[in-house]
């Protein structure tokens, strides 16, 4: 069996998606991978695990995770070395500006005063950061678990 290019890298960037695993989060590769037939590059995605004991990491960060010196199961080879951006906290490498989407804020704020901002509009230098719905709207630090019947009893936090 062929091992994928992700698992064969040193150090990889990932997103982070849920998983169900202790001791690890589960992290989303996307890649090129060149077809010698048409001579063109198509997007791959890989999914890596990597040894996150305490959980650091939330669905959606974008975390730089290293390969570990030995492999600690068959499906754990990597470690997390660093969270890069957390979930909406993207900022532009070059010139260090936040950015929403594929436009930096401050465009967006400029074109708010020209055309008038929208009374629903969202202000990102009023917002909480991130974390502060825990336990209120957001479940994604509650470790989650398969749910194989219907027991009639409260099953919160069963996918």
């Amino acid at each position: 069996m062929a091992l994928s290019a992700a698992s064969k890298s040193f150090l990889l960037l990932g997103e982070c998606v849920p998983c169900l695993k202790h001791n690890a989060s589960k992290f989303k590769i996307r890649r090129f991978e060149l077809d010698t037939n048409l001579l063109m590059y198509f997007r791959k995605v890989d999914f890596v695990y990597a040894l996150d004991p305490e959980k650091k990491c939330k669905t959606g960060d974008i975390v730089l995770i290293e390969k570990c010196p030995e492999q600690l199961t068959r499906l754990i080879t990597h470690k997390i070395n660093q969270i890069v951006y957390p979930l909406g906290d993207v900022v532009d490498p070059l010139t260090g500006k936040r950015v929403v989407g594929g436009k930096f804020r401050e465009h967006t704020e400029a074109v708010n005063q020209v055309y008038g901002k929208m009374p629903t509009a969202f202000e990102y230098d009023s917002a909480p950061d991130r974390g502060w719905l825990e336990d209120v709207k957001d479940f994604s630090h509650v470790d989650t678990y398969v749910k194989y019947h219907e027991s009639g009893e409260d099953q919160p936090h069963a996918v």
